[in-house]
């Protein structure tokens, strides 16, 4: 069946739809298969997707999904389906939703629990401007955790808002959901009464298949009348469920049901991540992302394992904690993602997985820090952002002992601008009692994870996605003395200095042009004084570093050049004052003149060099 817009769907006749959705759902699998890329969260909401799109009038109506991991069969459905074997690649669609790259995506997000809130916004223009427009907002159990999602939930009920919430109930986000939510849905759906609802029915009518088949659909709408009053309803909404997200027939009908009712709805479905693909099915965070795998049997291709920087961190956290039992690990539903599954694993009683609560984690961990205990807090540094006055307000103002994991730092590759965390030495640097250690290989961020730890205060370790340079670390813990940089090697007249895991590219560039390189370790406090003992013997000072320049390292050199009143030219080099979309990082970097050839032509095309410099000039050439 060719369908090339929900307009072409909506011409299909209801008995058509399954077929809909088996063909997506294949479609999904094989391309995926062959590029890698996100498929359980997906496969799970093939019917929810198609049922959206078949009842709703999309573009027109607005539906909000929340990030974009499971809106593959929404791409696929909305004039995409060609393209998807490009998805986040250069140049290709975006891995999550993304308002330039189509009308049906209404709203663009790469972190979770926004989607409640975004459509609430439109649904308040829709009424503004006396449109006729439905606003729909699906969430997932996961999601559902955030204090943000419950704010909009809040505001949507008292205003009486035109809202249809989604609440897409699959056990799961990225990790295993925790909290006392997800244990509510639970005992929602296998509670006696629901339980009973629907083993009498199907006792009753064993031996009448179509009184059986008609009393199996009314089940799933009658379990809403029979159960006590839900916490949604209670919130102002319209409650209604839950019902099978997998029977399209079902899933149809209620729409249209609830499309008739004006207010707040709320609709809980549940489905199975990996629903129609048994090995995803299986293990669904080993298919949230994945590698190309074999489509019939979903064995995994092959990849070389290479030891990352979460790889160094993880290790690093139990080896600490076998020696400090005042260690605990902290980590806002990124458990997999962060490096903490040994350490949940060896030690379960000091491993917290607060669910997708970034602001209740730095605060969570501000208390454990009041009452003796050492907090390491493992969080993306895009994810850190969600949680800044807590860091400020609750952590340095208390000057508390808390100390900051933060792994995907610098650009990420095919997850784009939502997931780079390229903001971190700015906002970080700002803050008062707060240290920076940037690391520039897997063995110096061991001994600054170990510094980091011995230190008493705010502190923050910053590293990358993936692989670095190999370098071996050793078993045995070093701690590096606070604020001193390294020099690496010795040059003339130009002075390198490199801000973390950039110290490789660095160095080629330093090869090049005969310049002196620096490993400045720190970002808080920077080497004042190995800064002003190359100003004796340099005419001109780059740094580098993969953060946006705007507030970064290099501007803490610059800052410390003009209160020393130090008149030596500083060429600052990192990411541009723009969003850098997704393709792999070395295309990214390149893209950013962050490779070696872009990094000399920088240096080469600089305004600071004078006529004068022959020999530099001669270097460069």
């Amino acid at each position: 069946m060719t369908l090339d817009s929900p307009a072409d769907l909506r011409q299909c006749e209801p008995e058509q739809l399954q077929q809909v959705c088996d063909e997506t759902r294949q479609f999904l699998i094989d391309t995926v298969a062959k590029i890698g890329g996100h498929l359980a969260a997906g496969l799970g909401t093939v019917e929810l997707t198609t049922a959206l799109h078949y009842v709703f009038n999309t573009p027109n109506d607005r539906i909000v999904w929340d990030i974009g991991h499971q809106a593959y069969p929404h791409k696929i459905l909305t004039g995409r389906r060609d393209q998807l074997h490009t998805i986040r690649q250069a140049e290709g669609l975006s891995g999550f939703l993304k308002r330039s790259e189509s009308e049906y995506d209404t709203f663009g997000a790469g972190h979770s629990s926004t989607s409640i809130s975004a459509a609430l916004g439109m649904a308040v223009a829709a009424a503004q401007q006396e449109l006729e427009r439905d606003v729909v907002a699906v969430i997932g159990d996961g999601a559902l955790t955030a204090g943000m999602a419950f704010e909009a939930l809040n505001n949507a009920g008292d205003m009486d808002a035109n809202i249809l919430v989604i609440l897409n109930d699959n056990d799961m986000s990225i990790s295993p959901n925790v909290g006392a939510l997800k244990n509510y849905l639970t005992r929602l759906m296998t509670g006696p009464t629901v339980t009973s609802v629907r083993k009498g029915t199907k006792k009753a009518l064993e031996a009448v298949p179509p009184v059986r088949d008609y009393a199996r659909r009314w089940e799933e709408h009658i379990k809403g009348m029979v159960l006590p009053s839900t916490f949604f309803e209670e919130m102002g909404f319209y409650y209604a469920g839950p019902i099978d997200g997998h029977d399209i027939e079902t899933l149809v009908k209620t729409l249209q049901n609830l499309k008739e009712i004006d207010g707040p709805r709320f609709l809980h479905i549940v489905t199975k991540k990996g629903k129609g693909f048994e090995p995803a099915e299986g293990a669904p965070i080993t298919y949230h992302g994945v590698a190309p795998f074999d489509p019939t049997t979903g064995v995994i291709g092959k990849k070389v394992k290479v030891r990352t920087y979460t790889d160094v961190f993880s290790d690093w956290l139990c080896d600490m904690a076998a020696q400090d039992d005042r260690l605990v690990g902290i980590t806002p539903a990124m458990r997999e993602g962060s490096g903490l599954v040994r350490f949940s694993e060896e030690y379960p009683k000091r491993y917290f997985d607060v669910a997708i609560a970034e602001q209740h984690a730095l605060t969570f961990a501000a208390g454990m820090a009041c009452d003796g205990l050492k907090p390491v807090v493992a969080i993306y540094s895009t994810f850190l952002q969600r949680a800044y006055d807590q860091l400020i307000h609750d952590v340095s103002v208390q000057d508390l002992d808390v100390m900051l994991a933060i792994d995907r730092a610098g650009l990420v590759g095919a997850d784009g601008a939502t997931h780079a965390g390229v903001f971190d030495y700015s906002f970080l640097r700002c803050i008062p009692n707060t240290v920076i250690y940037a690391p520039s290989d897997e063995a110096e961020c061991r001994n600054m994870l170990y510094s980091a730890y011995q230190y008493k205060g705010l502190t923050a370790v910053r590293y990358p996605r993936g692989a670095g340079t190999g370098a071996t670390e050793q078993t045995s813990m070093t701690e590096i003395e606070l604020g001193k940089g390294q020099i690496i090697r010795q040059g003339a007249q130009v002075a390198i200095l490199s801000f973390g895991t950039l110290l490789a590219t660095a160095r080629e560039v330093a090869d090049t042009l005969n310049a002196t390189l620096i490993n400045m370790r720190f970002v808080k406090p920077i080497d004042a004084e190995l800064i002003c003992q190359l100003a004796q013997d340099h005419s001109f000072f780059v740094t580098l570093e993969e953060n946006v320049i705007a507030g970064g390292a290099g501007s803490a050199v610059n800052e410390f050049l003009a209160h020393k009143e130090i008149t030596t030219p500083c060429l600052n080099l990192g990411l541009p004052d723009q969003y850098v979309e997704h393709a792999s990082q070395e295309q990214q970097l390149a893209e950013c003149g962050l490779d070696a050839p872009g990094i000399v032509a920088s240096i080469s095309n600089s305004s600071h060099f004078s006529s004068t410099d022959q020999p530099l000039k001669k270097a460069l050439i």
